[in-house]
């Protein structure tokens, strides 16, 4: 076989791979959500529609297995049958970082191909949409994005590019292979969903070009022809989807053929969007030269090496990632819908808590891709400062932002009597075992420190220091571990099962202690424990890299420390006041039987012990 040949089915099983995904993601998106269900269950109606999920997932997964052959003998410029042999295919799955990230998607695609066709649950079938939206974008870690310049913004706007265009692509297929009945409920919603997707690609999109365009000459390149070929097709999707937003109503109330020479034509031009996006995923980005000059930095994290760290520095460097943008944006978005929809409805939402959530939401944004995030990357001192803000700071002033409560109050419910909705989705998760398990003082505790231990005394952290998607997964893990203990302990969302106070009291008490023997631990430690991360870069401002760890120990043990011990106060207060409630409510309780007439609760005990006195005398003698 020619490598011609194996270059042409290359790409032809990439856009497979694309397409049948971005079909599968709008089957599971049509059944979670656009569509109609029964108390969580999918209805009858939806079956066909999950017979096409098993479809596509099945032929993703088969796409999934030709592509990672295809692409090691495009890499090896080899046959096939070379590449099929045990121990080539293992060394590349197994060790190679490309072969690694394309050997867990299709583990992911395997796993769900195998529960899509006996899924009959919405909890089910959203888990299984999030799952699929993890694989796809998962080999956009080692994308050609990932050679380009700013490596955290390249990376992350196409990691939004790739999801936004799943969901609108793949609702758009989805849509076309819903029953009339089906389709009245699923436009609506589906538009909604679509406007937003639409804006995220477009300007995810034009990011990510930039960034690997970002010099004349590459302009000229074909790689730029189809960047622009891919932005006018996307330009005239846009202009249906408008076009089909305007006339909602009427697109809603079609049937039949007609609906499908509808939406035919929006079906093709974006058949012909993901072509073209299989040819730009097979293809390598015109590169700037770079000269002689090589800074590790660059290679190893995807941006030069910083300054020596200053207040400025810290306080004004900005290097964006943007996937963690995005999901801040949307995180503040909803946050900012919901306080409209009450605002709206006439109720109100205090003040104090929206400033708390935008004080959390921004330490995040500087703990990730503010000045502190951009020197974690270079130094394991100022990576505690990070994690200390994502774990300990941020999470607190979210916690108190209450937005569980604001998502409660203003999440859409069921569209009839028997559907869950949106909201009923959410109360369904809230008691549900797993959840009754993490929200255990117990079990907070052990997730929130437990996992200090795990990270940064194994050879974990070496690991994921070393990817950008390893970054990313610590960036969440600390920040939603940190949102999980402190909503055990000092949250004001509601909880079904809120342990007593002497019990949170009990388990900072606990994580204080833990948490410090943890920091001595760390400042004590003889070896490194980044597995060679910090030294592969030779950053000239650190120096000793085990004094900077063992430096990094005592920041972890001052910044964890005075959390904990504010949200001690916290809890203090809050038993305080609840006291005073429950005493305020006695005393109401005692007012209405008085004025009724009655005697109090504490006259009727008095009484009653009364009465056994008189008749043990009287039983006496």
């Amino acid at each position: 076989m020619s490598q011609s040949l194996i270059s042409s089915l290359l790409t032809v099983f990439k856009f497979t791979s694309i397409t049948s995904s971005f079909l599968l993601v709008g089957a599971l998106l049509a059944i979670t959500f656009l569509t109609l269900d029964i108390n969580g269950k999918v209805v009858q109606t939806n079956f066909e529609l999950r017979k096409l999920a098993a479809i596509a997932s099945l032929i993703w997964m088969i796409s999934n297995a030709f592509f990672i052959v295809f692409t090691l003998a495009n890499i090896l410029n080899t046959s096939v049958s070379e590449v099929l042999q045990p121990n080539i295919l293992r060394s590349f799955l197994l060790q190679i970082p490309l072969g690694q990230y394309l050997f867990v998607q299709l583990l992911l695609s395997i796993f769900i191909s195998l529960v899509v066709p006996r899924f009959n649950s919405i909890g089910t079938g959203t888990f299984l949409l999030l799952a699929t939206l993890i694989a796809i974008v998962i080999p956009v870690f080692q994308s050609h994005s990932a050679s380009s310049g700013s490596h955290s913004m390249a990376i992350g706007s196409l990691a939004i590019h790739v999801i936004a265009l799943a969901l609108w692509v793949g609702g758009v297929f989805a849509i076309a292979f819903l029953a009339p009945e089906s389709r009245a409920h699923a436009v609506p919603r589906f538009s909604v969903l679509a406007l937003w997707a639409a804006i995220a690609v477009v300007i995810s999109g034009s990011v990510n070009a930039f960034i690997r365009l970002d010099f004349k000459e590459a302009w000229a390149s074909s790689y730029a022809y189809l960047v622009l070929a891919k932005v006018f097709l996307t330009a005239g999707l846009i202009v249906i989807g408008y076009l089909h937003r305007k006339n909602l109503k009427k697109l809603s109330e079609i049937k039949g053929s007609k609906f499908l020479q509808l939406i035919l034509a929006e079906a093709v031009i974006m058949t012909g969007t993901l072509a073209i996006g299989s040819l730009l995923a097979s293809s390598q980005p015109p590169e700037r030269e770079t000269g002689l000059t090589v800074d590790r930095g660059l290679s190893i994290v995807g941006v030069k090496t910083p300054q020596p760290p200053s207040l400025s520095r810290i306080l004004l460097g900005y290097e964006p990632d943007a996937l963690m943008i995005g999901l801040l944006v949307i995180a503040v978005a909803l946050y900012i819908k919901g306080v409209m929809v009450l605002t709206k409805r006439g109720d109100k939402w205090p003040v104090g808590r929206t400033i708390s959530f935008a004080i959390g939401i921004s330490a995040v944004d500087f703990a990730t891709s503010g000045g502190l995030g951009l020197y974690a990357h270079f130094s394991f001192s100022w990576h505690m400062v990070a994690h200390m803000t994502l774990g300990m700071i941020a999470p607190i002033a979210i916690v108190l932002g209450a937005p569980i409560t604001l998502a409660l109050r203003t999440l859409p419910q069921g569209r009839n009597s028997e559907e869950r909705g949106v909201r009923g989705t959410l109360l369904a998760v809230l008691h549900s075992r797993y959840s009754s398990i993490i929200v255990n003082p117990v079990g907070a505790l052990v997730i929130f420190d437990g996992s200090l231990f795990l990270l940064y005394f194994t050879s974990l952290f070496g690991t994921l220091m070393n990817t950008h998607a390893g970054h990313l997964f610590m960036n969440i893990h600390f920040l939603l571990v940190g949102f999980l203990f402190f909503h055990v302990i000092i949250g004001i969302d509601p909880n079904p099962k809120r342990p007593p106070f002497l019990v949170r009291i009990v388990t900072l008490l606990a994580a204080m202690s833990i948490h410090a023997f943890f920091s001595v631990a760390l400042m004590s430690s003889s070896t490194l424990i980044d597995s060679g991360y910090f030294a592969a870069l030779q950053t000239p401002w650190v120096g000793d890299l085990l004094a900077d760890q063992n430096k990094g120990g005592a920041i972890g043990w001052a910044m964890g420390e005075i959390p904990i011990l504010i949200a001690l106060v916290a809890t203090f207060i809050m038993w305080t006041r609840d006291d005073a409630r429950e005493a305020r409510r006695i005393d109401r309780s005692v007012e209405r039987m008085a004025a009724m007439g009655q005697p109090d609760e504490l006259a009727q005990y008095n009484k009653f012990l009364q009465e056994l006195a008189d008749r043990e005398r009287r039983s006496g003698k």
